[in-house]
């Protein structure tokens, strides 16, 4: 699948390089002037020219998040519609987006994913301008939601993994974290993998020998690799309780034997969650709940299931801050709400190793997304 973008850019080959350039990105923030990229409702995406400290790429493949691709598939949807009708609808969102705000900053959302790409040129006054090659793949380790991004063509779409193949480019910020890719594995698998990077190094800081945790969204990425790091670092006495409502994705948890209990439930069901997660647990609530899930109104199942004075963990895009503060007030729950941050130190690394170290997650992860 085929489609054209308003702002293919024109100019190929090495770029001029303009003064000016800030370590976070606020020289490109369009709109409003000198905001962070982030928040900023438009970028610019012009990149006939790039600013000092910054690195350009050639784009070849967006990973979106989860929450973002899920709410593209379902807007517009049309009872017995096709795949092509849901790749069209995808593709057609992604570049109504990139062309309004020059970046994949979902507007529904507001999430973004991350990218595979090549390198273009390196602005001189980079720290790692000796250590990174023109030509050298990467995948990027911040948020499309902050990333100045022209798409001229989106060449495939696929569904399971959240992944669009297309011809663009990019650019990374001096302050910008980045992954080389690794060559021994597939840049699929590998992609996938660094789009979650960042939960399970947070779950290796936060579970003990002899834990409870409850794991909602288990059975996909950020679910998958949460559990399994639970499992590692709780050990045999801790007690991993798995909330997946996807029965395909259910089943594999099962097969992968990380989870000490697996309930097929929807995470939007708080009450019905929390008989479940009771029910596997001896009757008590957990200490800790990671909330992996892909869809809005999950916050109060995450907050339900665990302990007064434990922790419930947001990793997901789809959180509602004001949801799980009044949520938590309003049932006399205290518990630490925790903000899943997307960058934890030596987070590609650790995640990566996983893929090495754990057998039947990597061949889950390459049946899936490689």
């Amino acid at each position: 699948m085929t489609e054209n973008a308003a702002d293919t850019p024109k100019f190929r080959g090495p770029r001029p390089l303009v003064e000016g350039g800030e370590p976070y990105g606020t020289h490109r923030a369009l709109s409003p002037r000198g905001a962070l990229p982030q928040p900023a409702q438009r970028v610019d995406n012009d990149f006939t020219r790039i600013f000092a400290g910054e690195l350009l790429l050639a784009v070849d493949t967006l990973n979106v998040d989860a929450a973002s691709f899920r709410q593209m598939e379902e807007a517009g949807a049309v009872p017995g519609e096709g795949e092509e009708q849901v790749q069209a609808r995808v593709t057609a969102k992604v570049l109504e987006t990139v062309g309004a705000r020059g970046k994949q900053h979902n507007p529904v959302t507001g999430s973004g994913g991350m990218l595979l790409g090549r390198v273009l040129q390196l602005a001189p006054d980079r720290a790692d301008a000796g250590t990174l090659a023109v030509g050298q793949r990467v995948a990027t380790l911040v948020s499309l939601s902050l990333t100045p991004l022209s798409i001229s063509k989106v060449k495939a779409v696929r569904r399971t993994s959240a992944q669009l193949d297309v011809e663009g480019e990019a650019v990374l910020f001096a302050s910008g974290a980045y992954a080389k890719m690794p060559d021994d594995m597939p840049d699929r698998l590998a992609l996938a993998v660094l789009d979650v990077a960042g939960a399970a190094p947070q779950v290796a800081r936060l579970v003990k020998p002899g834990a409870s945790v409850c794991v909602l969204g288990a059975g996909g990425k950020s679910g998958v690799l949460c559990a399994a790091e639970a499992r590692r670092r709780g050990g045999p006495s801790a007690r991993i309780i798995g909330v997946e409502s996807y029965a395909p994705f259910a089943a594999d948890l099962v097969k992968l034997g990380i989870c000490d209990a697996v309930i097929e439930a929807d995470a939007r069901d708080p009450v019905a969650v929390r008989r479940a997660v009771l029910a596997a647990n001896g009757g008590n609530e957990v200490d800790l709940s990671l909330s992996c899930v892909n869809v809005e109104g999950a916050e109060m199942s995450a907050i339900l299931v665990t302990r007064q004075r434990g922790v419930a963990y947001f990793f997901a895009m789809s959180t509602s801050f004001t949801k799980a503060a009044l949520g938590a007030e309003g049932v006399s729950k205290d518990v630490d709400l925790v903000i899943g941050n997307g960058y934890a130190e030596g987070h590609a690394e650790h995640s990566l190793a996983m893929m090495r170290d754990l057998a039947d997650v990597r061949a889950l992860f390459e049946k899936r997304y490689g």
